[in-house]
Parts: C-alpha cells; sequence; structure tokens
C-alpha cells in the first residue's frame, strides 16, 4: 500500500483518532462490534461481505483488515476470492445498468 496516499496505521494515530473524537470512536467501535456478531449470518459470512465491499468502496485498510478478519474466520483464500468476483460483477453491473440515462438521452427520452 502505498504509504504517501495512504498512512500506515499506527497506535499515534489511532490515540489521536480517540483524542479527537472519543464518544464518536466508542459508538463506531461498538457498532461495528455488534454487527460483526453471529446472528442470521455467521461472522465468517459477514467477513466475506466485508472483503467484498471493501474492495468495491477501494478503501485499502478495509480490503487488509477483512481479509484477515474472513481468514480469521475460516474462510479459505478461494472463498475471499470469490467474493472478490462478486464484487467485480456488481460494480461492472452498475455501469451496465446506468447505461440506459446515457440510452435515454441519445434517444431524447430523458426528463
Amino acid at each position: 500500500m502505498s504509504e504517501s496516499l495512504y498512512p500506515k496505521v499506527t497506535k499515534a494515530l489511532a490515540d489521536k483518532r480517540h483524542e479527537l473524537a472519543p464518544d464518536a470512536e466508542a459508538a463506531f467501535r461498538a457498532f461495528s462490534q455488534a454487527v460483526f456478531k453471529d446472528g442470521a449470518l455467521s461472522r465468517k459470512t459477514k467477513q466475506l461481505i466485508a472483503v467484498a465491499v471493501a474492495h468495491v468502496t477501494q478503501c485499502p485498510y478495509c480490503i487488509q483488515g477483512h481479509t484477515k478478519g474472513a481468514t480469521r474466520e475460516g474462510a479459505t483464500p478461494q472463498e475471499i476470492m470469490e467474493a472478490i468476483w462478486v464484487a467485480a460483477e456488481m460494480r461492472a453491473g452498475g455501469a451496465v445498468a446506468h447505461s440506459t440515462i446515457a440510452l435515454a438521452e441519445l434517444d431524447g427520452d430523458s426528463d
């Protein structure tokens, strides 16, 4: 990961984030813990979803963290890659779906 674009996560940066907004950070951590607990979906499934979403949102920190999380929860490299391919298809699908806007404009049907 590019150190110039994405700083390495350090304790000092984490401490500063906490210092600047402790209540918001605590709420976010509690929310995250609640979201990733076993429920109707297993922790493993939730981490695989997070890996896919991280690729769509293109967050390098999330890609690293949730790939590690998915692995910790027992996901195989094949499952992780399959989740990434699902994300790629969904992202490409959005472009295809939105082509209707351009096509309607070309046909003069946009309003």
